[in-house]
């Protein structure tokens, strides 16, 4: 059975997107990645598209959704991805174990800082779960 995992992050456009495509693209046979923002932005950043199209994950048909959406469902993991220093992350009230890895949020910057955020998402966000199938 594929373990749940839930991105978090404000605007739920371009960090927790990409997180939930990684995992859903390198990690689909054990986990199963959602994503959602307190305050989405109601659009999935281009160059976050274009960021992950450049290494075969199609997110073009995503959407921008709520936390609220997801205050029911049962995860085994979930996982606030804003960068504490920049914003302050939303805090999930619902099931689940909680974790934390932030990440600067590329969003008004160049689509290098997406590629940058892309790749230190597929490192660390794959080696915590990792981590957590190790349990």
């Amino acid at each position: 059975m594929k373990r749940r995992v839930l991105f978090l992050c404000t605007g739920n456009s371009a960090r927790s997107q990409m997180a939930e495509a990684v995992v859903n693209h390198l990690r689909g046979e054990r986990w199963q990645a959602f994503s959602a923002g307190t305050h989405p932005a109601g659009y999935v950043h281009p160059h976050a598209i274009t960021a992950l199209n450049e290494i075969g994950i199609d997110i073009s048909a995503a959407r921008s959704k709520s936390a609220e959406e997801f205050r029911d469902a049962a995860f085994d993991l979930v996982v606030t991805v804003c960068d504490d220093a920049a914003e302050e992350c939303p805090v999930w009230l619902g099931a689940g174990k909680r974790g934390h890895v932030g990440f600067p949020d590329p969003a008004q910057g160049s689509l290098g800082d997406f590629r940058a955020g892309r790749d230190d998402i597929s490192e660390k966000i794959i080696a915590l779960l990792d981590a957590q199938n190790a349990e």
